[in-house]
């Protein structure tokens, strides 16, 4: 049963007097927590049925612009005879949005609904920048193409539109995609997916042809940055996934019936948590190869938590390795059934034999451990990896925890923050309408945040038990002098209070200031789960997105890479997120961003946050396809921390430094902790005191000193990136770095050389351990 810490703490008081006298007692307008939904099972998708009022305060029309869409009210049928093709793209494309000859815009977001139903496609669905496409949660919509379906895929999140790093804020979700009546012979995608930061797929079946030889695919990305996908399956086709993308976190995938499960066309690490591959010839194929950056191959690969049943091979490299070229690869918990050969070449020699077994933990490349600066190229079993008790689940893996979308709640157990006076227009002080609907539903009501940028002027607590759900990225945009001095740091948004325990659930939101904003701690995260509820406090699809976008006050006309550092009004935040020491954390695709172009105009910033992502929580914390980038000082910090797991972690250093050299423009903060700096620019990750860590894959970037890039071609661009104390107890899977003279520091004290582990364009190493 799902109680805030309030209700919990007077748990005899509430069987004495009933739940609804209590209830009355505490001054709330409910009669009942939410702890289930109540919605019939004939009913609609509470999405469909409850009052739109979302808006998009800084698009030129914003009196007229239509946020939520549904797509039967352009003209879409759902019979599964009408072609709904042009239906659909109309619902998506429909206000001037930013679609071909855009780039990227902050100004213009959509939710595009699709109710229950079958929708016949000729031609791709165009998912626009700033889109989020979702199909009824109960009763899931198919989207299938036609047998004369011509383009590229089912759905295109990029027709050439957009800048592929930066094709930012597109998710889809709660959806059937059929390529089954496109020939066997066509290669029939469902998702053409070439994106970057802050995307996700949720809760989609993808159904191909099962015919022998066929040459269906689900998902074919070739290229970008991201990114989290999650809760997919994949039926038949001759590629589950056809992938190559910087980096890329997947979390819970089945996949059936295909000729190979997974084909890795590129990457520099990609981490794979949770897989179920089911009468595949071939489970990962990864095309092994590249020496320089024109010539990529897949740079590393994270598997973790896999049960492989009836394949004959589960990895398969496409050329042999030697330590100079090399795909990286980690493999944990890995159970076989009547696979035989586990690891292998093509048309070459077996690595790992197979069977029915588990692989506990197997590696290939180079592997290094404490402040030994030499590796040993290996291609075998390594020593367990520790994961703290607190962080697997029931079965032995690592937990996760699906995106919340409340699907049997009916449209009565919501609150709209709008309906309860706060007019997120952008220029209305929305913080007493904020707090008091929080004080008032927390609990009782899944609070609403319809689409909008709220502005508030103090810091907004939300109480443990808190459920809150965002359209289309609802924003809350702290603003004023409470958040200007660097010396008194105030939270904008704080998480349950000191020691509070609960549920808190955010979904689908963004946590932002309006500049100057050099105080501000944008999310200070307090809550922990109830006991026994694993993933209870966290945040899913949700960011901290600071300056680049309108509304801000901290984009190009303001803050142009000419900026003088002594300019107060270009500090973006003091820190993005802060786990403290009593808090939990499961950390679903969360992207802590300080903007290094403006998403409205294009050119490069000169913004300034000090800290990124700092975590002094015992535990347990899950950061799953999280990333922070272009903090001063650090972008992950874990001091005094215990039982985390990290995988992938992203970052990218500031593009001005070193000029200045961090801490500036801020100034060391004791009370913060913070940690000595690397030379010249931001740390990555550091680590200070801290145990039962595990980093399961990390892709960490220094591509710019002082906006320039010829760093790149000495691998030079910062001299240290990674630093772990001696006390630390840590071990780093798949670590690839760009352009950082040592990819692993102890103590400061730089140990392992890039230049041992040159892997195409960036530099990658399979394993360090602090022993």
């Amino acid at each position: 049963m799902r109680l805030p810490s309030l209700y919990t703490s007077f748990f005899p008081l509430l069987t004495l007097l009933g739940l609804s006298t209590l209830v009355s007692a505490l001054g709330t307008s409910c009669s009942a927590p939410v702890t289930s939904g109540t919605a019939a099972a004939s009913a609609p998708f509470w999405l469909e049925q409850i009052q739109h009022q979302g808006s998009a305060p800084f698009n030129p029309n914003p009196s007229g612009y239509q946020v939520f869409r549904n797509v039967k009210n352009f003209g879409a049928k759902g019979d599964g005879v009408t072609d709904d093709t042009a239906a659909i793209n109309a619902a998506i494309s429909s206000g001037n949005r930013c679609g071909n000859g855009c780039g990227q815009s902050s100004v213009s977001p959509a939710v595009v609904y699709f109710p229950a139903g079958t929708y016949l496609v000729s031609s791709p669905v165009i998912s626009y920048y700033y889109t989020q496409l979702i199909g009824d949660a109960k009763h899931v919509p198919t989207i299938i193409a036609s047998a004369n379906f011509q383009g590229i895929a089912i759905i295109d999140a990029d027709p050439g539109w957009y800048v592929n790093q930066n094709n930012f804020y597109h998710s889809i979700r709660n959806f059937i995609l059929d390529t089954s009546r496109i020939p066997a012979s066509t290669s029939g995608t469902g998702i053409h997916w070439q994106v970057s930061q802050a995307t996700s797929l949720i809760n989609i079946v993808f159904q191909m042809s099962t015919a022998a030889g066929n040459a269906h695919q689900g998902i074919w990305m070739e290229n970008g940055s991201g990114g989290y996908m999650g809760d997919l399956v994949f039926n038949g086709g001759k590629f589950g996934m056809w992938v190559g993308n910087q980096q890329f976190t997947v979390r819970n995938i089945t996949i059936n019936n295909a000729q190979i499960g997974v084909f890795g066309l590129w990457n520099w690490g990609w981490t794979f948590q949770g897989v179920t591959i089911n009468n595949c010839q071939i489970g990962f194929q990864l095309t092994t190869g590249g020496t320089t950056q024109d010539n990529q191959g897949v740079g590393g690969e994270a598997i973790i938590d896999v049960v492989a049943t009836n394949t004959p091979t589960f990895v398969q490299f496409t050329q042999p390795s030697d330590g100079s070229l090399h795909g990286a690869l980690v493999l944990n918990n890995i159970k076989l059934n009547n696979v035989p050969t586990a690891v292998g070449v093509a048309n070459g020699a077996t690595l790992l034999s197979g069977g029915t077994t588990t692989i506990n933990s197997w590696a290939q490349g180079n592997v290094y451990t404490g402040t030994n600066s030499g590796g040993q190229f290996i291609q075998s079993g390594i020593n367990a990896i520790s994961k703290d008790g607190s962080l697997l689940d029931s079965a032995g893996r690592i937990f996760g925890k699906t995106h919340p979308q409340y699907a049997n709640y009916a449209p009565d157990q919501f609150i709209s923050v709008k309906s309860q006076g706060a007019k997120g227009d952008g220029q209305t002080d929305d913080t007493a309408a904020i707090q008091n609907v929080l004080n008032q539903f927390s609990g009782c009501k899944i609070i609403f945040f319809d689409a909008g940028v709220y502005v508030v002027t103090n810091t907004i607590t939300i109480p443990a038990g808190t459920q809150i759900v965002g359209e289309a990225w609802s924003t809350i945009l702290g603003s004023g002098s409470a958040f200007t001095d660097y010396n008194n740091p105030r939270p904008v948004i704080q998480a349950g209070t000191a020691g509070s325990t609960g549920v808190l659930e955010i979904t689908d939101m963004i946590f932002s200031t309006r500049g100057p904003a050099a105080g501000a701690v944008v999310v200070e995260w307090n809550v922990h789960d109830p006991a026994g509820q694993q993933g209870a406090a966290g945040t899913w699809d949700t960011h901290i997105i600071l300056g680049g976008k309108d509304g801000t006050n901290l984009q190009a006309s303001q803050c142009p890479t000419s900026t003088s550092t002594g300019n107060n009004n270009c500090f973006a935040a003091f820190l993005g997120l802060h786990l403290t020491a009593q808090s939990s954390a499961y950390l679903e695709g969360l992207w802590v961003w300080t903007a290094d172009h403006d998403l409205d105009s294009g050119p490069q910033l000169n913004l300034w946050t000090g800290r990124g992502i700092m975590s002094e929580s015992q535990g347990p914390v899950w950061l799953i396809g999280t990333a922070s980038e272009h903090a001063i000082i650090y972008q992950y910090y874990l001091n005094n921390a215990k039982n985390h797991y990290m995988g992938l972690i992203q970052t990218e250093t500031p593009y001005f430094q070193p000029n200045p050299v961090p801490p500036a423009p801020f100034i060391t903060n004791t009370a913060y902790k913070d940690p000595a700096f690397g030379p010249g620019a931001a740390w990555a990750l550091t680590v200070t005191n801290s145990q039962n860590i595990l980093v399961y894959g990390a892709g960490l970037y220094s591509f710019f000193q002082n906006y320039g890039q010829d760093c790149l071609n000495t691998f030079n661009c910062q001299q240290q990136i990674v630093n772990v104390d001696s006390s630390s107890s840590i071990a780093i899977y798949l670590l690839s770095t760009v352009a950082s003279q040592y990819q692993i520091s102890v103590n400061s004290q730089g140990i392992v050389p890039n230049s041992a582990n040159r892997n195409g364009f960036a530099q990658t190493l399979t394993s360090w351990t602090r022993t």
